[in-house]
């Protein structure tokens, strides 16, 4: 096992243990759907810590990302694996919570900016640039639905927030089904490049039922009684995705270091993404029985 990998799996799940023990008084108070949404900060800081290890860990095989007019690459490789891990502890401790997210949001929309979209005129018929160009923006949609949830009640700014934000991941997640309906034999969840391994079976099969799951969760997005139960019941099925699905990856790749690097990516990525999920349940008030 690599320092790299080996990194990344210690930083992600004590991550996910801390956060899960310390998200027990929420957990408890919540109810019905509300409960899965109050995991979702614990199972981003889970991801952001995983990232964090790999900047760390993998400084100078991330430093080329790094855009080239930024001077010394290798530091804004390790000060951006430095802020991921901060926003993860404020995750995981819940304390000042609303300012990391809203920064968390900020950084993955300075990669869109300064990395994507400069790309934009070489790769415009691109499905996947489009994926994860998106992907970074559903990422900042999610912490800033969180970010906007955590501001005094009744608060112009933070219902805001939280309403335009929510409507834009919703969008996203109807680009994303499509996806799933035009290029079924890519992996799901974020459909990348990557082929569905051969050996796992009906992969156009599991592309469809991904891709109705993330239109039934993006149409109940947009409706004020159905919000935390589209947010906890998609994000269930991502959770879900990644467990029978990544996870077996992971561990059939995992004799070959670049691979199990690779396999490690696409379990976070989805855990992040399906966290992003249960943020947008956030800041949405119960309905009542």
């Amino acid at each position: 096992m690599t320092l790299e990998v080996g990194g990344m799996i210690a930083a992600g799940v004590a991550a996910l243990v801390a956060g899960l023990i310390l998200a027990r008084p929420r957990f408890r108070t919540a109810g019905g759907a509300g409960k899965l949404i109050t995991l979702g900060p614990a199972f981003e800081a889970s991801a952001l810590a995983a990232f964090s290890a790999e900047h760390f860990t993998a400084a100078r095989d991330l430093a080329p990302i790094v855009p080239h007019w930024l001077p010394a690459p290798l530091f804004w490789t390790y000060f951006f694996g430095t802020c991921l891990l901060a926003a993860a502890l404020s995750f995981i401790v819940w304390r000042c919570v609303r300012s990391a997210a809203a920064l968390l949001a900020l950084f993955f929309l300075l990669v869109v900016v300064t990395i994507d979209l400069p790309s934009l005129p070489r790769h415009l018929h691109d499905h996947i640039f489009w994926t994860l160009t998106v992907r970074e923006t559903a990422f900042a949609s999610g912490a800033l639905v969180l970010s906007g949830s955590l501001w005094p009640r009744g608060h112009a700014a933070g219902q805001a927030l939280v309403r335009i934000f929510r409507t834009l991941l919703a969008a996203i997640l109807v680009f994303y089904a499509i996806e799933h309906f035009l290029f079924p034999h890519f992996v799901i969840g974020v459909p990348l490049e990557k082929p569905t391994p051969a050996w796992i079976p009906a992969p156009t099969l599991w592309a469809c039922l991904v891709g109705i799951a993330l239109l039934l969760g993006a149409i109940g997005l947009l409706f004020r009684p159905t919000i935390r139960i589209a947010s906890a019941g998609l994000g269930l099925v991502l959770l879900l995705v990644i467990v029978l699905f990544y996870v077996p990856i992971l561990v059939h790749d995992s004799h070959s270091p670049g691979l199990a690097v690779e396999g490690l990516n696409y379990v976070f990525d989805t855990l992040l993404f399906a966290s992003t999920v249960l943020l947008a349940g956030f800041g949405a008030e119960p309905t009542p029985a």
